[in-house]
């Protein structure tokens, strides 16, 4: 077992751009939160029999995402992390992570959780621009982001921000700035998306109603270019496609789902993974509530067959460094997955938007930005 993420289905107002399972009613929080904590014990049965050895399972990683955990107390999150430790093995020194949004880091609140078991801040800065975050619809501005990073930088080492890129309208010198201003707080990881378009977001309808320009993927393709030499050259590992790490700061949780590790997910809408199966709670607040009173829990199960645990090795191994392993095609899924996979990427080796060494297959710096079209190529969709 790798992790426990704990999903926070709250936020104080909605971003144009997203599409995960949220509310802005913070009416059920505290309710929530006791929720939460029982969805924590009536799954530690689970967790023992995912183990194939039936031992105690350790956990490495604790990660409070959303939604925005932030909004929660620091009592609530010590409530949470400390009901882990009830019912679970952790190790001495895990990574403990909350997503936070700038606005709910004061000075006063910063020193709060420095004092508690969360050691690294994932902070959701997105921009550094007041036009680009009112047309996200974040709930921070520019001068709240700067502070928050001013003063977290003093009370924590581990800290990752979120930037976002091939926003419309924004030029290359415009995205070189927002870089460069992450860079000057001195922080070793930076995780950075392009702006999507998602259906049923508010972003969707102000594109249709031409209130907002379309992204343009080229734009995009040359900002995920800007990015990369950038962090390079400034002594960032460039360790999966949208994350970027200094040696010894690649996030311990994420990095456990890309290498298929085992997790288990936690609240509305989470999901979980034990090698074999994954599950996913439904994403309703008040039938998640409803379903853990009645000492159930709110999920489906889906067994995957070899073709599936295939497309999801190869998907993820492509974002990674690590790549996807020609021996351990061949030895976990057999020769005829691989003789699959090699003639599905001899047209991406042949234009040197793939390359194998040392048995490994990755992307080349060309083809990094196309990984997920590349990979869903290489998926063989009809093998059983």
């Amino acid at each position: 077992m790798s992790g426990i993420y704990i999903h926070i289905p709250f936020c104080k107002q909605a971003c144009h751009y997203c599409d995960f399972h949220f509310s802005t009613s913070m009416k059920k929080k505290e309710e929530m939160v006791l929720a939460l904590a029982k969805e924590i014990r009536l799954r530690k049965s689970e967790a023992v029999f995912l183990d194939s050895a039936r031992t105690d399972i350790v956990i490495e990683t604790i990660y409070f995402g959303g939604g925005t955990p932030s909004v929660l107390t620091s009592g609530e999150i010590d409530f949470l992390i400390a009901t882990v430790y009830e019912h679970f093995s952790v190790v001495e020194n895990p990574e403990i992570t909350l997503e936070a949004n700038p606005d709910d880091l004061s000075t006063e609140r910063i020193i709060e959780l420095s004092k508690s078991k969360v050691n690294r801040l994932s902070i959701g800065i997105q921009s550094f621009f007041e036009d680009d975050l009112q047309m996200m619809n974040r709930a921070h501005n520019s001068a709240e982001a700067k502070k928050c990073l001013t003063e977290a930088t003093n009370y924590f080492d581990n800290i990752s921000i979120d930037l976002i890129y091939g926003v419309p309208g924004m030029s290359n010198e415009k995205w070189k700035q927002n870089i460069e201003q992450a860079l000057s707080f001195g922080i070793p990881h930076i995780s950075s998306y392009a702006l999507t378009v998602e259906p049923k977001t508010a972003l969707k309808k102000l594109i249709q109603t031409g209130k907002v320009a379309e992204p343009n993927d080229e734009v995009a393709q040359e900002h995920f270019m800007i990015l990369e030499e950038t962090l390079e050259a400034n002594g960032f590992i460039h360790y999966e496609l949208s994350n970027f790490g200094k040696e010894n700061y690649f996030s311990k949780n994420n990095s456990a789902y890309w290498l298929g590790k085992k997790y288990i997910g936690i609240g509305p809408s989470a999901h979980s993974y034990d090698g074999v199966s994954r599950s996913w709670n439904i994403a309703n607040n008040p039938l998640y509530l409803k379903t853990i009173e009645a000492d159930e829990l709110p999920n489906e199960i889906e067994f995957l067959t070899i073709a599936d645990r295939y497309n999801e090795y190869v998907m993820t191994g492509l974002r990674t460094i690590w790549g996807v392993s020609l021996e351990r095609i061949e030895s976990e899924f057999g020769q005829l997955y691989l003789d699959y996979l090699l003639k599905q990427a001899d047209k991406f080796l042949k234009d040197e938007l793939l390359s194998i060494k040392n048995h490994i297959l990755k992307p080349t710096k060309k083809g990094k930005f196309l990984t997920d079209g590349i990979a869903s190529d290489l998926f063989w969709l009809n093998l059983e």
